[in-house]
Order: C-alpha cells, then structure tokens, then sequence
C-alpha cells in the first residue's frame, strides 16, 4: 500500500465546494491584490492568536525577514536561535542584516534550549528568534523571563505551530500569542496551507504592526509615498480566499492529527529502538511533523522507500554546518543535541486523512525492519 507523507487531494475533496466558493468571489471582484479577503484573515489569525494584530505577508519566509527588518540591526549585531529549524530562520536573519548565533535543543523536544540561549547572550545580542517546532511550543514562559531580563525581543517563529497552544500559569497561550511578534507559514504543507505562499506576522503593539503594514508594501502607508525603503510582501486574495476556506476546519484537523499521533504512539511503543515524540505536559501541540528518533535512520528510510511509505527527515544538516554559515566558524561538535538529532530523526506521514490501515503499514514496516 502507497502512504504519501501528506495526501493535499484527500483534504481538498472534503472542502472544494467551500474553496472555490471563495475564489469565485475574488475572481467575481476582480481585486486580486489585497482585496477584502486578505483583510478578512488578519482578522481571523488575530483571533486565533489572541493577538489585536494580524499582518499578512507573502511568504512565512517575509514574516520572519519583515519584523527582524523592523529591529533596525547593523552590522556585527546577533540574534540568537536555533540550529535545527528550516534555513528561513536564519537566512532571514542574515538577510535584515544580523548576524546568526546558533545554540543547541531539548533532546527531548528538539526545541531551542533555554539555558543555551541564557549563556549565548553578550553586548551585541538584539534579540531571540525561537521555533515551535514540528508544531510542539517551546518553554516560551523561560525564554520571555531571559529575554526580559537583558531587555530582547523574542520573535516567535510559529511557521509549523498555527493554533498549538501552551497551558502557562494555568491559562492556554497560542503559538505567537506572547512574543514580540509572531509569525506564520501558509505554504502548501502547512496543517493552514493556502495553493502557494502566504504568510502572517501576528503581534500586541499598535505602532509595531503599523510598521510591518508598511514595511510589506515599500514602507509607505499610502500609494507613492514612502516612509522607509521596505519590500513588496503582500498577501494576495486568492491566497486568502483558500486559507478562509480552510480556517474553520484547524481546530477538527489538528485534534485527527493528535488522534493519528496517539495511535503512532501505541503501536510504536512495542517496538524496540523506536522513540516516539516526547510531548511537554504543559503543551497541546499540532503534529505538523509526528517525528520518530531510530538508529541506522538512513536505513530504515531506504526501507520504508522500497514498500511506498513516503518518510522525511527535518532536517539531515543543521545550520551551523551549512556551508553558507561556515564563516561563523561553530565547529562540528559545538551542538551535540542538534548533531545527534540530525543522524536520527525520521518523520512518519501524519495528516487527519490518513486512515488506520496506512498507519499499520508504516508500523509493519518499521516492525519488519527493525526485526
């Protein structure tokens, strides 16, 4: 039996009729360049956030390069983050023109390490970008107490955590809800995926959001005037129309994912080698990714391959060994936690379509092959 890593058809038959309802309305106005849809979802990812702010951009990629060009960075000026996420949170901020300082993870959760960070922090830190990553919330509550502490914004990059929550001092705080800003993905394979790039910046600040708003439209609040030199990062309607369409099905789509995890966890657990995702008790997470971590990982991927079960690994090099960051000279060894996620980590298909006779395939063939 073939088993995609994510099966968009599947999702798409069960809402086309509510999708090009929505398109029909864009193509009907003909406004295809922030048109009232896009206007429409900021205010919905503003709700879902528990945020007065929503912004959106063209890309996940923008949400993060857009608010790191709002801290004005110069030359020599660092950021610190995570080595193991996808190249966009650092490349943005070497793009704003920061510099990149890479720290390790939670081996436990693959997420940026608290006490990393503290210790990472020198004169020249401006701030901190954490990653929710594969939809599981990091210790935001530690990183906001550090990063106050030496007066940071912390940018939260939620790309993989659209509606995960955190449960902190006995109230649930959303993915992008509690940092300076936060910021979304809505590629294709996002659990919130539009039929191309989008993005979103989410934040509390009236003056702060202004700026993103102008900065995602070369830095002018008005046409042809021009405050600062900004970019051209809007979303457009179509985009919008797809991710309205989508929106009120999150909440269903991510309880199936948790569901599908649930099960991965159960049937995996009687095999040995095999560690499922460890789950923070304070976390309600999302599943972007249901992430496993084995030995002879290649192996198994070569494996899975041959019996048509899709796997991915997220992510086989870590940044700080890119050759693109090689002149920030963090030696091989320098992140053990990172480094050795990087050899183990495998990804399983998950998505709320995938049915239990394609989760026993996966099973059975990780079970065949460790045997």
């Amino acid at each position: 039996m073939s088993v995609p890593m994510l099966d968009l058809k599947a999702q798409h038959q069960t809402i086309r009729d509510a999708v090009y309802a929505r398109l029909d309305s864009v193509v009907e106005r003909q406004q295809f360049i922030m048109g009232p849809e896009v206007g429409e979802l900021e205010c919905a990812m503003a709700g879902l956030c528990q945020t007065p702010f929503a912004i959106g951009c063209a890309s996940g990629t923008d949400a993060l390069l857009l608010p790191l060009r709002a801290l004005d960075l110069v030359p020599g000026d660092e950021v610190i983050t995570t080595a193991f996420t996808f190249f966009a949170t650092a490349g943005a901020i070497h793009n704003a023109g920061g510099t990149p300082v890479f720290v390790d993870i939670d081996p436990a959760t693959f997420n940026i390490d608290p006490a990393a960070i503290a210790a990472a922090i020198t004169p020249r830190t401006r701030a901190i970008v954490l990653v929710h990553l594969y939809g599981q919330m990091a210790e935001i509550e530690r990183i906001l107490a550090i990063a106050e502490a030496h007066g940071l914004p912390v940018i939260e990059d939620a790309a993989q955590a659209v509606g995960a929550r955190r449960k902190i001092e006995g109230r649930w705080r959303m993915a992008g809800e509690l940092g300076w800003v936060g910021t979304f993905s809505f590629f294709p394979s996002k659990n919130l995926g539009g039929w191309g790039d989008g993005g979103m910046m989410v934040c509390r600040d009236e003056a702060l959001a202004g700026r993103l708003a102008r900065l995602r439209l070369h830095g002018g609040a008005r046409q042809y005037h021009h405050d600062e030199v900004g970019y051209n990062s809007r979303l457009d309607a179509i985009q919008a129309a797809v991710l309205l369409a989508k929106m009120p099905h999150l909440l269903e789509w991510s309880a199936a994912r948790r569901g599908r995890a649930e099960r991965y966890d159960r049937l995996l657990a009687e095999i040995p080698g095999v560690v499922t995702p460890f789950i923070d008790p304070a976390n309600e997470p999302i599943f972007h990714q249901y992430t496993i971590r084995v030995p002879e990982r290649d192996r198994l991927r070569e494996h899975l391959t041959s019996k048509g079960i899709s796997s991915m690994v997220y992510y086989p090099v870590p940044l700080h060994l890119q050759p693109c960051f090689a002149h920030l000279t963090v030696q091989e060894g320098a992140l053990p936690a990172t480094e050795a996620a990087m050899t183990e980590v495998i990804s399983l298909p998950i998505y709320p379509e995938l049915t239990d006779a394609q989760q026993d395939e996966v099973v059975d063939a990780i079970r065949e092959f460790i045997r």
